[in-house]
């Protein structure tokens, strides 16, 4: 039988459900928040009610799935598969952005345009990309575009893996064990690490003691993977330079957060994936799955 695919509301936090379910015409697809008698649904995260819709698959239009409750799924045999190798490209530029913003002070001249304030550098202040060394840590889709474009600028390029394998536009690899040391000398570590029971509170207080003190902070991975209380106390102490945010441990930012009033810090709305060909990536992705479950393969991006 046809594979009914219901489109969860909450993808309107990336795109309209409506432009997914026209894009997936071909299909028996709705917009619906109730997914009893689907076999499927495309959901931004997980929702109490999917456990018990028998469902046979979930998609999520995330490459993170860290709320999904992988136990509860798997006891069910549902399915999830998620949207990873989709993120390359907008997560490597907005990771580049902010390395930019950084060493050309764009950051500071855009608040100083608010107060009409027209305020040069001093002379050692702004630096170019080009021979800056960068740690990337994580070296999956995200990592991979965040190297390949550091790369292509002419910065010294290292990064942080589970295996040491050599990596193309990555001129050094360490494993996590090192990663003291891989950040050490970079002028920029860049966050590109899924959220896991490794990865959360990957950089703490010892990390950022280890950090240059004119070393900027990226993190376009995830809120979790940096103990933010003790970034606040680095910046706010001067043992980093500054940092570039999209991910924070409480999202949104809330109010009074002092990351909000650091001049040294960019933040941006959890946006660094954000392009206006999403929903088409996504239903590329969803198509491909729909015939792999009709064909009775195995899904491709599967988690669980």
């Amino acid at each position: 039988m046809p594979t009914r695919v219901a489109i969860h509301s909450s993808v309107e936090r990336i795109f309209p459900a409506e432009k997914l379910r026209s894009l997936l015409s071909e299909y028996d697809a709705e917009v619906s928040d109730d997914v009893a008698g689907f076999d499927a649904v495309v959901s931004f995260g997980h929702e109490p009610e999917f456990l018990e819709a028998d469902l046979d698959w979930i998609h999520c239009v995330r490459a993170g799935y860290d709320e999904f409750p992988l136990d509860a799924l798997r006891e069910r045999g549902i399915r999830l598969t998620n949207s990873t190798g989709l993120h390359g490209d907008s997560v490597g530029e907005t990771a580049l952005g902010f390395m930019l913003q950084f060493a050309r002070r764009l950051h500071r001249y855009r608040s100083d345009q608010a107060d009409k304030a027209w305020d040069p550098p001093a002379w050692d202040e702004a630096f170019t990309l080009n021979g800056e060394s960068v740690c990337v840590v994580g070296l999956g889709t995200l990592g991979l575009g965040v190297a390949r474009r550091a790369d292509a600028l002419g910065m010294d390029v290292t990064g942080v893996r589970r295996t040491p394998t050599p990596v193309e536009h990555v001129s050094e690899v360490y494993t996590p064990d090192a990663l003291v040391e891989a950040i050490s000398d970079a002028r920029f570590v860049a966050l590109t690490v899924p959220l896991t029971d490794e990865t959360e509170g990957l950089l703490g207080a010892a990390e950022f003691d280890a950090m240059r003190e004119d070393a900027y902070l990226v993190n376009v991975a995830r809120g979790g993977v940096v103990d933010q209380s003790a970034l606040v106390s680095a910046l706010r102490s001067g043992d980093i330079a500054g940092a570039g945010l999209d991910v924070f441990e409480e999202e949104p930012l809330p109010t009074d957060s002092p990351l909000w009033e650091m001049e040294n810090v960019v933040v941006t709305p959890h946006a660094a994936a954000a392009t206006v060909d999403y929903a088409d990536r996504i239903a590329a992705l969803v198509r491909e799955n729909v015939r792999r479950r009709e064909a009775g393969d195995s899904l491709t991006n599967l988690v669980v």
